[in-house]
């Protein structure tokens, strides 16, 4: 038996607690894991308070990252004692997540932990770091060099932002944040931003084109907020679209692409091959600075994993959420 935050949607109402699991009930997969760090994303967010259609199979474990250690493999790949990290492939949404003592996972899906990193670490990172560095990549490979202008980051306090803000202000970028929480801005120029700007510039409608302002950016916002960072990004200049906290929609106009060059690129990283995560978690041991990632970083037992994802939902936290898992 084991603890774990289970996602239940009986005909009285959705539920979301903290119950004892025996490990017969977990889904089929080749690898059996020991959770010993787990993270809250927007995505586990939404899924934990139900403010979204993310759960697609009832009853769900939540928790779409995991770090531990293997206990049991079928796979060749992957051996009892092996440290691994976990991030996305639909777990916590269509099948059993890591927001819990053990998991069975695929062994196609897990990636080498890093020597520089800790299972807290790794999970300090978690979805949204990864996320943040596979932005920096798409950036880089369409020639983004520090030195070029200012680079802007949306939703700057939350985990994306967060670690986008400290990888830019580390690699020599010029970072402007943006955020709602003005209050926090020693926090963010702490992770390395010269600027901090007050997110209502950017969140209600604008005009199609805007003064050019960016040579690139990380928005993890979308509607309103990604359609204004577009119309004032500079010719040739790019924008990394990796989320929707804001909405979903894109209200705007095909103007920045056809008139100034602008290129959106579109950012997953549910899906992506291993090749790719690899690339991530290597370049995250390069050049994350481990001191920043603890200042962002903020631990907490399995048993307030549901309150605070409540308060992330409501804006409640800055940076990363560390869930410990025991047991």
């Amino acid at each position: 038996m084991f603890q774990a935050v289970l996602l239940e949607k009986p005909e009285t109402g959705f539920k979301a607690s903290l119950r004892s699991v025996d490990e017969s009930e977990l889904p089929a997969g080749d690898v059996l894991v020991r959770v010993e760090h787990s993270t809250l994303n927007y995505k586990d967010g939404l899924a934990i308070t139900n403010r979204s259609p993310v759960v697609r199979a009832w009853p769900m474990v939540a928790g779409i990252d995991g770090a531990g250690e293997v206990l049991e493999s079928s796979h060749p790949g992957w051996k009892p004692g092996d440290r691994f990290i976990h991030n996305g492939w639909g777990v916590g949404e269509t099948r059993w997540g890591c927001l819990a003592g053990r998991a069975r996972l695929m062994g196609d899906w897990l990636v080498p932990l890093p020597a520089a990193f800790t299972s807290l670490q790794a999970m300090a990172i978690g979805t949204a770091g990864y996320t943040a560095m596979l932005c920096v990549l798409a950036l880089e490979r369409h020639g983004l060099q520090p030195g070029e202008g200012e680079v802007l980051v949306t939703g700057a306090t939350g985990g994306v932002g967060s670690v986008a803000v400290a990888l830019l202000g580390r690699l020599g970028y010029r970072v402007t944040a943006a955020t709602g929480r003005l209050v926090e801005a020693d926090y963010l120029h702490s992770l390395g931003a010269t600027t901090v700007l007050d997110r209502a510039e950017l969140n209600a409608a604008g005009k199609p084109l805007q003064k050019e302002r960016w040579s690139a950016v990380i928005d993890p916002v979308g509607s309103h907020t990604l359609v204004n960072a577009l119309a004032q990004t500079r010719y040739g200049g790019l924008v990394a679209a990796c989320g929707l906290a804001q909405g979903f929609d894109l209200p705007g106009t095909v103007m920045p692409f056809i008139l100034r060059g602008v290129t959106l690129l579109g950012i997953d990283s549910v899906m992506a091959p291993l090749p790719v995560r690899l690339q991530a978690w290597r370049r995250l041991a390069l050049d994350l600075d481990p001191a920043k990632l603890a200042a962002l970083t903020e631990l907490v037992p399995l048993t307030e994993a549901i309150p605070r994802a409540h308060a992330l939902m409501e804006g409640k936290v800055r940076g990363r959420i560390v869930v410990a898992i025991t047991g």
